[in-house]
């Protein structure tokens, strides 16, 4: 399973960025998927998941209102699109397959990881 995460890059503070995440549609049509970020010297946290169908989603407190994903079936591709952004946005976004169809918020129920994809939220 191959997940491509893109779309971080510089942006200021209140601005906007939208994250894709590109999926092998075979293996991923039928598990939640998951944003997390990682930020310089914190661990890995939780920011969103989808469930299967799209029909049940799950955001962080601190990018509820802020944050909306949803995913795209035929083309096996989910997005995050970031509103309002603040600096302590700033970190490197990473999408997630979970094992399951539910959706999850805990970093073990997701199994394959892509690559991270850096946003910078300058003040």
């Amino acid at each position: 399973v191959q997940l491509q995460a893109s779309g971080g890059g510089l942006v200021q503070a209140g601005g906007s960025l939208r994250l894709s995440c590109a999926a092998s549609k075979r293996t991923t049509s039928n598990n939640a998927m998951g944003w997390f970020r990682q930020a310089p010297g914190k661990e890995r946290e939780f920011v969103a998941a989808i469930n299967w169908n799209g029909g049940d989603t799950y955001y962080a407190e601190s990018v509820k209102g802020r944050f909306a994903i949803v995913r795209e079936r035929a083309s096996a591709t989910v997005y995050l699109q970031m509103n309002s952004l603040k600096p302590e946005d700033t970190a490197v976004y990473f999408c997630a397959a979970s094992r399951f169809s539910r959706s999850s918020t805990t970093i073990r129920d997701y199994q394959y990881w892509g690559h991270g994809t850096l946003v910078t939220v300058s003040s």
